[in-house]
C-alpha cells in the first residue's frame, strides 16, 4: 500500500492504547526524529582504513604528514658513539627489497602504526643474515600465544595460504619477524592506534559530510513531526500507528533520505522541529571533529588548514612542533626497534645502534641555527665543549 492510500486509512477513529504513549505518540502527534544509527562493533583494520585514511581527508593528510616527514629523515649507524659510514645494514636499509627503497619502507611502517597500532617487519634470511626486508600488512598477521600468554609464533595469511613464522630463531636469536606496537592499556601483544582513539571524531566528521550533502540534495529541508488532527477527538489505531511509523522509517530515515519532502492530506500536518542547517552549524561541528582527529594523531591543526586554531603563532612554529612532538619520537621508536633487530642478525652488528641526526632535519633548521649561535657566543667553553653541546664528538 502506498503513502497516499495509507493516509486515507489513518483517518479512522480508534482509542489510543496505553503502550502507544511510550512509542513516541502523544496528543495526536507522531514525532519523527532524524536517523539514529546503531552503535557499531569493533572496526577491523580494513574498515578503519577505508573509513579513515581512504575516505577522510583529515586522517589521510595527518598520516601522510607524519609518515612522509619521518621517511625523509636520513638514517645513521653508530658504533661506540661514532658514525659508521659503510656497513651491510646501511646497504640493506637503502634498498630493503626489489620494490621499495628506504623511504617507502619507513613510510609503510609509520602508516601501519598510525592506522592499526601494529607494524610488522619481516627479514628474508640467507645464511642467518638478512638480505631483504618487507613491511607486512597488520590485518594479515595473527599472533599465536604460548602457555605464558606471549607470542610463540605468527601466522601470515593471504587468502587461503597460511605461513607460520617463528617468534624466536635458533640459539636464542630473534626470529625473522619484528613486531613494533604502540602502547595498549588492555592488551599485552597488540598495539592501540591513534585512528582508534579518533574513531568517534572520524565517524562524526564523515557523517556530517554525508548529512550536509544529503540536505543539499534534498533542498536542505529539516526534520520535524507529523501531527494528526482528528475531527472529533479520535486517535489512530495501533495497526495504523505501526504502519505509519514503518512507512516513515523506510521512506524518510537515513542520511540518503535527509530532507526528502512528504505528501500530506486529510488531517495530517507537518511541524518542523529540527534546527535549520545554519543553526546546527555542521561546518563548525566538522571543524571540531577535525581538530579532535588532529589531536589524536599529534598534528597541529594549523598544518591541516583547519580554521579557528591559534595555538601556534605561525606555520613554522607549528611545523617544528610536529617534528619535536610527533615525528621524531615515532622515528626514535622505529630506529631503535629496527636497529636492534638487524644488529642481532648481523655478525658484525654487535654494539651498533641505528639512529638519525636531528641537525639534518630541514624543519628544525631555525632551532639549530639559534643553538649554534648561543653556543658559538659562549666564550667560556672550549672548542670540544662546544662540539659536545651541539651533539658532536671531540675533534680528531
Amino acid at each position: 500500500m502506498g503513502l497516499r492510500s495509507m493516509i486515507g486509512a489513518w483517518m479512522a477513529r480508534a482509542p489510543m492504547p496505553a503502550e502507544m504513549k511510550s512509542a513516541g505518540y502523544a496528543a495526536g502527534t507522531l514525532v519523527f526524529p532524524g536517523l539514529s544509527a546503531g552503535e557499531e562493533g569493533e572496526r577491523s583494520y580494513a574498515g578503519g582504513a577505508r573509513a579513515g585514511f581512504m575516505r577522510n581527508p583529515v586522517v589521510y593528510r595527518s598520516v601522510r604528514l607524519i609518515a612522509e616527514n619521518a621517511s625523509a629523515v636520513p638514517l645513521l649507524l653508530y658504533e661506540g658513539g661514532r658514525e659508521v659510514e659503510a656497513h651491510p645494514m646501511l646497504d640493506l636499509l637503502r634498498r630493503p627489497n626489489g620494490l621499495d627503497d628506504r623511504a617507502a619502507l619507513i613510510e609503510a611502517l609509520c602508516g601501519h602504526l598510525l592506522l592499526s597500532g601494529n607494524a610488522y617487519l619481516e627479514a628474508s634470511l640467507i645464511g642467518e643474515e638478512p638480505r631483504a626486508l618487507y613491511a607486512l600488512r597488520p590485518d594479515r598477521v595473527r599472533a599465536l600465544e604460548g602457555p605464558d600468554g606471549w607470542p610463540e609464533a605468527y601466522e601470515y595469511r593471504i587468502g587461503r595460504q597460511v605461513r607460520r613464522i617463528a617468534a624466536e630463531g635458533e640459539g636464542g636469536r630473534p626470529g625473522p619477524l619484528l613486531h613494533i606496537r604502540l602502547f595498549h592499556p588492555l592488551a599485552d601483544a597488540e598495539g592501540f592506534a591513534p585512528l582508534s582513539a579518533a574513531r568517534g571524531a572520524v565517524d562524526l566528521h564523515n557523517a556530517a559530510g554525508r548529512w550536509n550533502k544529503a540536505l543539499l540534495d534534498n533542498s536542505a529541508r529539516p526534520s520535524g513531526a507529523l501531527v494528526y488532527q482528528p475531527g472529533e477527538g479520535g486517535n489512530l489505531s495501533p495497526d495504523q500507528f505501526d504502519r505509519l511509523k514503518t512507512e516513515l522509517e523506510s521512506g524518510y530515515a537515513g542520511a540518503a533520505r535527509a530532507g526528502r519532502p512528504m505528501l500530506l492530506e486529510g488531517g495530517l500536518d507537518w511541524k518542523a522541529m529540527a534546527l535549520s542547517p545554519r543553526d546546527m552549524d555542521f561546518i563548525e561541528a566538522k571543524n571540531q571533529a577535525a581538530r579532535d582527529i588532529a589531536v589524536a594523531f599529534g598534528v597541529p591543526p594549523m598544518l591541516l588548514g583547519i580554521p579557528g586554531d591559534a595555538t601556534y603563532a605561525n606555520y613554522a612554529e607549528a611545523n617544528r612542533a610536529l617534528f619535536r612532538l610527533t615525528v621524531l619520537p615515532l622515528l626514535t621508536r622505529l630506529t631503535g626497534a629496527v636497529g636492534d633487530f638487524l644488529a642481532a642478525h648481523f655478525r658484525e652488528g654487535t654494539g651498533m645502534r641505528l639512529g638519525f641526526d636531528a641537525d639534518r632535519v630541514e624543519g628544525l633548521a631555525a632551532e639549530r641555527e639559534a643553538l649554534w649561535a648561543r653556543v658559538g657566543a659562549a666564550d667560556f667553553l672550549t672548542e670540544d665543549e662546544k662540539r659536545e653541546a651541539v651533539g658532536y664528538g671531540p675533534r680528531r
